[in-house]
């Protein structure tokens, strides 16, 4: 496949896995009613904080938060629908490159985790009164892509990983919490140890959280903007070679169809 061929696959795949998952009850419910209750959380948690613009960067990284658990639960529970179907083996062996056939999904999860970051905005300003101004929007039209790319080219790694692993929703317990934690979205992360923030610097939520705020409320959101495309080529390519690895092992353990 050329490189358009490839373009079209994945735009193509990206706008069937957005349509699906928007009519998916889970996922409906979950970017429905969960926003809601972190938005409630989060103004309860930061209403008494002093620090400007507090309240509402504080529902900019519920909403990023809300996006990182849509991208990771639903990068694992595609395969894992896909291997139930027994339609994974028929993915895997079609004429596409299969990383090419993940991505539009894990895009489409993190696509679909835009809902939850305009819910809980909606949330604090109409219930809470947290005023929402967008200080740079032609920069906010760029951050909020470039996350959703950013945090889609992860899930393709992940998504690798759920390939080979049978127990993918064991693992994305694991990974929720730590994440958001490390990448700052409710806790800064200077109030982290020092050995730890190099590790935010790798995780994309950590810079697009740091976009789309930046961008709403003031400040220079370039460099982040720039380090999401950056992060977004660099797991591209591990997604690409580890999709490949995995996949190889799979076959070789005939483990693939296993659930």
């Amino acid at each position: 496949m050329n490189g358009r061929a490839r373009l079209r696959l994945v735009l193509r795949g990206w706008i069937v896995h957005v349509k699906y998952l928007s009519s998916s009850g889970y996922f409906v419910v979950t970017s429905a009613f969960t926003p809601i209750v972190l938005a409630t959380v989060t103004f309860y948690l930061f209403r008494s904080g002093d620090r400007p613009g507090g309240l509402a960067a504080a529902a900019i990284g519920a909403g990023m938060l809300n996006m990182w658990v849509t991208t990771l639960v639903g990068s694992g529970q595609v395969l894992t629908l896909l291997r139930t179907a027994g339609m994974l083996e028929l993915l895997i062996i079609a004429p596409a490159p299969f990383p090419f056939v993940l991505a539009p999904m894990t895009l489409a999860t993190a696509t679909v985790g835009l809902y939850s970051m305009v819910g809980v905005l909606a949330w604090n300003w109409l219930l809470f009164d947290v005023p929402l101004r967008v200080v740079h929007p032609w920069l906010l039209a760029v951050a909020v892509p470039v996350t959703v790319l950013a945090l889609g080219m992860l899930g393709v790694v992940l998504g690798s990983v759920f390939v080979r692993f049978r127990y993918a929703n064991g693992l994305t317990n694991v990974l929720v919490y730590p994440v958001w934690l490390v990448s700052g979205l409710l806790v800064p992360t200077a109030l982290l140890p020092a050995w730890i923030r190099p590790v935010s610097w790798l995780l994309p939520s950590t810079w697009g959280v740091r976009a789309i705020r930046e961008s709403m409320l003031g400040g220079r959101p370039l460099v982040a903007i720039g380090a999401c495309l950056v992060l977004a080529a660099l797991y591209l390519g591990i997604g690409v070679v580890a999709v490949r690895r995995f996949e190889l092992l799979a076959r070789q353990r005939a483990s693939l169809a296993l659930s």
